[in-house]
């Protein structure tokens, strides 16, 4: 199901609780909810959708990817960014990483640790920032 964007950054800013299984529905409402905003956006958090779990979906290189509490493990290539997002007016400027190591949980919850490049990357860091509360 298509969900409304969240732009009330005090609830943007409450760091999210681990995901479970039971949250696939979730999961599913996000990708939803990405797909309906494709044309101007590339990855969301369920926060954004006025879920508080530690859920993310992107545009993986064409592809949509969902990832349940990513965690970055390791980083390289520091980078100034700007970056908008649904959530907010504007473009902001922030620090990314060109690479990023992250573990996660697929839609199995098997855990997976992958690393990212580029802008796929730069997406996965803004979303695992919604996750933590943190805002651009």
């Amino acid at each position: 199901m298509v969900r409304e964007i969240v732009r009330d950054t005090f609830f943007l800013r409450i760091k999210s609780e681990p995901a479970t299984k039971e949250d696939l529905p979730a999961a599913r409402d996000l990708l939803d909810t990405l797909v309906a905003h494709k044309d101007g956006c590339v990855g969301m958090a369920a926060n954004m959708i006025g879920i508080s779990k530690r859920i993310i979906a992107f545009d993986d290189n064409g592809k949509y990817s969902v990832m349940f509490n990513p965690e970055i493990i390791k980083c390289s290539g520091a980078f100034e960014a700007e970056e908008g997002c649904l959530s907010l007016d504007g473009t902001r400027k922030t620090k990314r990483f060109k690479s990023i190591k992250v573990s996660y949980f697929n839609e199995d919850f098997q855990q997976r640790i992958k690393t990212f490049t580029g802008f796929t990357a730069q997406i996965i860091q803004h979303e695992i920032d919604h996750c933590n509360g943190i805002l651009i």
